[in-house]
Parts: C-alpha cells; structure tokens; sequence
C-alpha cells in the first residue's frame, strides 16, 4: 500500500502564523541502491551535472527546491579510495528528477579534494551509485513577492531550481558568490530576475564579507521578501543576523542552512536563532 506524506509543524523560525505559509512535509524512507550514471555535463569551470538512472527511481519524490538526497559512495561501487569500510555520504540537492524517465540530476560544485569531487570527476557513463531519501521536504510558497535567494556554489543547484520554479509577476534577486566570472552558471527564471555574481578570487571560501557587500548594495522591497540562504555554515549565520539587524527582515521570512562547515567534512547545518 503506497503510503501518503506526513505534515508536520515547522521549527521555530521557519514561516507559521507571522510569516509565508511553509509546510513541512516527512517522506517515507527510500534507500535507491545501483542507480547509473546515464550522462555528464560540465555546466561551468567548477560545477558537474550527472545524470543518474534506475528503475528504483519510481516513486522519487521531492516536494522543495532545497531538499537534499544523501549520496552513498559504498567503497565497492565507488571507484575510488574511500575512508574506511563504511560507505561515505554526503548530502545533495536533486536539481531535477523525472519520475517517467527514472532520472534524477545531481550538480556537483567541484573543489580540490572530497571523495564526492573525487567521484563525480573520476565518473563514467555506467558507474553505480546508491541514493536515500530525501525524508522530508520544505514547500515554500512560490507566490511570495520577492525571493531573495543567497549562497556559495553549493546554493546554486538549489537556486537553479527555485528560480525554474518561479512564476511571471514575482520577482527574484540573487546574490551568488564564485571564485571567478568561469564558474558562473546561466541561470534562468519566468520571474523578474536580477543576479549579482560576487567573486573571491583566488581567496579562502568561508568568509561572509564579501557576500554582505553585495547585500548592502541590493535594493530590496519594504514588504513581502523571503529569503534563502545556503554556504558556509558561519557566512550563512552572519547572512541571517545581517538580513534580521540590518535589513529588518523578520525571521519567519528567512531560511538559512550551513552547507558545509570549514573543518567539519559532511556537516550540513540548519541556522535557526
């Protein structure tokens, strides 16, 4: 018997009675062993999109743009040195997925060292993967005014498919950080789409200056903005408290999440207050 999705409440902070109406929603557990790689795609300089294929893929659900999948290099299927006897597991977002098809697109930002970099650069058409979840999902309005929507590389798979999500007569700002004009992506939208792509050059990933630069020049509406912020799990604390103390934004209205953490391999942070 197929079971339904369970609603549950929202932790605090995250929408309700003063903010969009966000629903929560639990999937059941799913764990998809021997997908396929089906095709690669260099998308930039440092972003990879793999196609991944299985009829274990039937029944695939995610419900919000910023859902996360765990990938499961198992070290019999990976192909590569794996830290123990353990698989390792990182988490992604499932850029897109096609029920009918059996598909489901992962985009891997590329750094210099990570078993998934490894994988994803060493991958051939054929080679297995194992994917779980995604247990639950955050449905946000897409009919909010403006979404604002902030990150590193690792935000933009998730950016890229809330902004195909959008509808006309909403708007949407993007504040992306890259290392250089090379790795920026096209990134289309129905909404009014105004992207400002920040650069590092050459510096460390994980500090939050120059993305809150980029913030204090955006010109942002007195009401109706949501905004999503995904990076570094300090940048996107110092996101949220700037977008809080200094722009006036209620907390209900904005979501932020630590992606990854310096010195933690894996982590994946929700920032709440």
């Amino acid at each position: 018997m197929e079971m339904l999705p369970v609603i549950s409440n929202l932790p605090d902070g995250y929408g309700g009675v003063n903010g969009p109406n966000i629903v929560r929603i639990r999937h059941e557990g799913n764990f998809r062993r021997l997908l396929a790689v089906q095709q690669i795609e260099w998308l930039s300089s440092r972003m990879l999109r793999i196609t991944l294929v299985g009829e274990q893929l039937e029944g695939f659900t995610s419900l919000g743009f910023d859902d996360h999948v765990k990938l499961v290099f198992e070290p019999e299927l990976a192909g590569i040195n794996s830290t123990g006897e353990k698989p390792d597991m990182r988490d992604f977002t499932p850029r897109r997925f096609n029920v009918d098809a059996r598909t489901l697109v992962v985009d891997f930002a590329i750094h210099d060292a990570g078993i998934a970099t490894a994988w994803a650069t060493s991958a051939k058409v054929g080679r297995k993967l194992s994917v779980g979840g995604p247990r639950g999902s955050f449905v946000i309005p897409t009919d909010i005014g403006c979404h604002l929507l902030v990150g590193d590389e690792t935000a933009l798979p998730a950016i890229g498919r809330r902004l195909e999500e959008l509808t006309a007569g909403t708007r949407a700002i993007v504040v992306a950080e890259v290392d250089s004009k090379a790795e920026e992506l096209i990134l289309t939208s129905n909404a009014n789409l105004q992207i400002r792509w920040v650069y590092r050059r050459g510096a460390s990933a994980g500090d939050p200056d120059a993305i809150l630069n980029a913030l204090a020049r955006i010109a942002l509406p007195d009401r109706d903005v949501f905004a999503w912020a995904a990076a570094e799990s300090k940048v996107a604390r110092a996101i949220r408290h700037y977008l809080l103390t200094e722009r006036g934004l209620d907390k209900h209205w904005i979501k932020a999440a630590g992606y990854w953490q310096r010195g933690n391999v894996g982590a994946h942070d929700r920032i709440t207050d």
